[in-house]
Formats: C-alpha cells, sequence, structure tokens
C-alpha cells in the first residue's frame, strides 16, 4: 500500500489517519487503499508523493497569489456529510460545504442574492452597488481557491497559466463590461488604482504590520523578484507617458493630426509580448525565484494539509464558471450604478473607481499578504503585491487597449497628467523601499501615508476631470489673452 511508504506507525482515530506523532497524515477520512489510487490528486508527478517526514516532495508550484488566499480558509468538517447515504447528494453536500463553507468570508455570500433581489425589484441604485461590492469579496477569493484545486491535477505549470489569467479577474471583467458601456474613464481609473492599491495599500500596510509585530527581528525578503517586477512596472509607465507627451509635443507643435492612439495600440502590443515573456520566465526559466517559500515553522503542518485537492478537477472547473459567471453580473451592476452611487454618496466617479473598487475587489489577497507579514514572510507578501500591479499593468490595461480597438471604442494609455503623475511618484517611491532587501515599519508607514494622501487627492476632485482637448484649449486660451494684455 502507498501508506507503507511512510514507515511510520500509524492508527485510526476517528476515522482519519493518524502518525507516530498524532498529526494526521490522512485528511478527509480517506483511507490506505484510497490514497494508492491514481485518481486522486495525491499521486503527483514522477511518481513521488511523500518524502520521509511524510510530507510532499513536491509542491505543486504554489504561488504566493494562493497561499496568501489560503489564509482566510477554514477547514471543513465532513463527519455530517459522510453520513449522508446517497453518494450523489454526499458528494454535492460536500463540494457546497468546501467552497461555500470552506472560507472566513461566507458570511458575505448573502450580499450575492441582496443584490440580485435589489436589481429585480428596483431598489435605489447606491444599494444595488454597495451589495454587489460587498458580494464581490468572496467570489474573488473563491476564484483563487478553484483555481488552486484544478491546478494539482493540471500540474503547476498549467496551474500558472491559469492563476495568472483568473488572478485579477474581478478587475478584467469590470473593465470589459466598462468598455461595452464605452465608459472608457471608468475603466482607466479603475486599473490605475488597482495597480497604486497594490504597490502602497497593500505593500505598505504589509511592511507595516509585518514591522510592528516583528520589531525584534529582522525582516529580510529575496528582492531579485521584486526588481523583476518593478522593471516591468517602470517600462508599463514608460508606456503610460509616451502617449501623453507626445500629445502635448503634437499640440505645441500645431499639428493637425496626434496618433497618440495609434502609438498605445502599438504599446500595448508590446506590453502583451513583454508580459508574456514574463510569464515563461516566471514559469519555466526562473521558477524558483516565484514559488512561495516554505519555512521549518509552527506553520508547516497547515502548509501540508493544503496539499490536497478538496474538490475533484470538474467540479472545480464547474464552480468556477459559476463564480466567473456571478463575478460578471456583479461587475455588470456595478458599472451601470457607479454614477447615481457617485451622486447619492457625493464622492466622485474618480474616487469610487481608484480607491474603492480595488480595496474591495481584492480585499481576500490584500487580507492574505497582511496576515503572511504577521508572520514575518515578507516575500510571500511582496509576490502578492507586487505580482497582481504587475499583471495590471503589463497585461489587463494592454488587453483592454486591444479589447476597445476590436470593439471600435478609442482608449488609449494616456491616463491624463495627475493620474499618470501620481503612478510615476508610486512606482518611484516603491522601487526605493525595496532596493535594500530588508524592512521595517518606517517603509510601510510611508508608502502608506503616501496613499492616503493619493486618495485625499482623488477624494476632493468634485468633478470629471477635463478631457485633454479641453486642457489644452485652456492652455491656449490662456496663452491668448497673455499675448493680448502684452
Amino acid at each position: 500500500m502507498a501508506m507503507a511508504s511512510l514507515n511510520e506507525p500509524s492508527a485510526m482515530e476517528n476515522g482519519h489517519m493518524m502518525n507516530g506523532k498524532g498529526k494526521e497524515v490522512i485528511r478527509h477520512g480517506r483511507t490506505a487503499h484510497n490514497m494508492s489510487s491514481h485518481n486522486e490528486p495525491w499521486a503527483m508527478e514522477n511518481g513521488h508523493m511523500m518524502n520521509g517526514k511524510g510530507k510532499e516532495a513536491i509542491r505543486h508550484g504554489r504561488t504566493a497569489h494562493n497561499m496568501s488566499s489560503s489564509s482566510l480558509r477554514k477547514k471543513s468538517d465532513i463527519s455530517l456529510v459522510a453520513k449522508v447515504p446517497c453518494g450523489l447528494l454526499r458528494s454535492l453536500l460536500a463540494n457546497l460545504q468546501e467552497v461555500i463553507l470552506g472560507t472566513k468570508l461566507s458570511v458575505l455570500f448573502p450580499a450575492i442574492a441582496l443584490a440580485i433581489l435589489a436589481q429585480h425589484y428596483d431598489f435605489d441604485k447606491p444599494w444595488i452597488f454597495g451589495l454587489s461590492l460587498l458580494g464581490l469579496v468572496p467570489l474573488a477569493e473563491r476564484v483563487s481557491f478553484l483555481t488552486e484545486q484544478i491546478a494539482y491535477y493540471t500540474g503547476p505549470t498549467v496551474g500558472g497559466l491559469l492563476n495568472a489569467t483568473c488572478g485579477n479577474a474581478t478587475e478584467l471583467i469590470i473593465a470589459v463590461l466598462a468598455l461595452r458601456e464605452n465608459k472608457v474613464e471608468v475603466v482607466k481609473y479603475s486599473l490605475l488604482g488597482s495597480i497604486i492599491s497594490n504597490i502602497l495599500l497593500v505593500l505598505g500596510t504589509s511592511l507595516l504590520c509585518g514591522g510592528i509585530a516583528n520589531l525584534h527581528k529582522e525582516q529580510k525578503y529575496d528582492k531579485k523578484q521584486a526588481d523583476v517586477n518593478i522593471l516591468l512596472l517602470l517600462m508599463g509607465l514608460f508606456c503610460h507617458v509616451l502617449p501623453l507627451l507626445f500629445q502635448y509635443a503634437g499640440k505645441s507643435a500645431g499639428l493637425p493630426f496626434i496618433p497618440a492612439l495609434q502609438l498605445s495600440r502599438a504599446s500595448s502590443i508590446v506590453m502583451l509580448i513583454a508580459y508574456f515573456a514574463y510569464l515563461v520566465f516566471q514559469l519555466w526559466t526562473h521558477r524558483h525565484l516565484f514559488e512561495a517559500p516554505q519555512g521549518p515553522d509552527d506553520d508547516g503542518d497547515d502548509m501540508v494539509c493544503e496539499e490536497a485537492a478538496a474538490i475533484g478537477f470538474w467540479s472545480g472547473i464547474a464552480w468556477l464558471i459559476g463564480m466567473t459567471a456571478f463575478i460578471a453580473l456583479l461587475s455588470e451592476y456595478i458599472v451601470e450604478t457607479i454614477e447615481d452611487a457617485s451622486s447619492s454618496w457625493g464622492i466622485s466617479v474618480c474616487f469610487i473607481s481608484i480607491i474603492l473598487l480595488p480595496i474591495v475587489g481584492n480585499a481576500a489577497e490584500h487580507a492574505g499578504a497582511i496576515i503572511f507579514a504577521f508572520k514575518n514572510k515578507l516575500d510571500i507578501s511582496l509576490a502578492v503585491a507586487l505580482g497582481s500591479a504587475t499583471q495590471i499593468s503589463m497585461f489587463v490595461v494592454p488587453f483592454c487597449v486591444i479589447v476597445a480597438w476590436i470593439m471600435g471604442i478609442k482608449m488609449d494609455l494616456n491616463f491624463n497628467i495627475l493620474e499618470t503623475g501620481s503612478l510615476a511618484l508610486s512606482i518611484i517611491i516603491t522601487g526605493f523601499v525595496l532596493q535594500e532587501g530588508s524592512s521595517h515599519y518606517m517603509k510601510g508607514l510611508i508608502l502608506l501615508l503616501c496613499y492616503v494622501v493619493i486618495a485625499a487627492c482623488f477624494f476632493v476632485v468634485k468633478t470629471p476631470l477635463p478631457n485633454q482637448e479641453d486642457v489644452f484649449n485652456l492652455g491656449n486660451l490662456s496663452a491668448n489673452n497673455g499675448a493680448f494684455r502684452a
């Protein structure tokens, strides 16, 4: 039997296999005969399953995004479900327990039903908007959980690609739906806010909380991965700045046609090429830099118990499709009601898009990154914050430009002066903070305060920012008035 390879005395206790130290070796009531089945996800690549200590020798290449979301999960007790006589019903109830109740955010699932009911019975738009925002929180966390479950069957490479695609599914779906409604500014604001919130709010809070919780410990991290992400963020910023400068240069030269849109589309293609090269770098050539570290601490056993898939492959696919459909539905509600919520709450659309949407959409990942910072695992926190920002900057933004091009909508990479300047300063200060490879709470406090200043900046913008055409017209009018007075 497969259990014989563990070479540890075992005993049955409450339906769970125990080793000689009283720790569980088999989870979810599996027997040794089940362990030997090739249909179980425990059968690893290259025929290896467990090492001499009862832990898996191969880690499935778990990413930091998966580990950050796993910090919000709770273990499921299937003792009651196991007593159901019907096999099909027992499997369905087990799936419901793992997917719906297997997270600490399950209390927010009723917000999804309330949002649908509010939309159906024509409640006030701000109520629909607020309930939809709350409903997105557990859905985003469950998508991360399901991609990890599917990765147990597909292997680390395909799982990594799936995680890279679905990692920011909420932002991508909101952006595409907003493009369909021709709300280009909402798309730009929300994606810009996601990048800034990841590198200032999430990273800053993680460094601050980790520094306070580990005052007497040296907090170090591997700066190689951070360097790669900062370089990609700077490249994305480069592609944002050029259309802005190009338009200013063309206006000052009096050119009748400024091809900033064509430049943005060409730059988007280059950004996508760079992102796919980054995936090759991350998943194949330098995969060791991006794998989530497994330290020999007290949490090791908890991580081992996560190494078995909780649901089947096709169940994971079905649940992932269903969760994505609900994300699309709630995202549509958000896009339709964002202006009404802005008017009712007295808050500008740019503040809601740049500040509120990114915080709520990635609340589960953000909380996980902070929890791992408390545990002095900064490599995971940095991978979550910088990896998510890089994915949005180098994949989601240029992808939206290409999609808008296909839809016949004019979306460029010119995010206006205030937004582009905020992004540039955020990336620069983050690069300076991460250049040493060590951290303390003061670095996190600086990043967090910078985010507060940016949030205050967009909060006081009560009216939509003028278009670039208006800005240039105002500039030309001021220049003409000055010349007339002279």
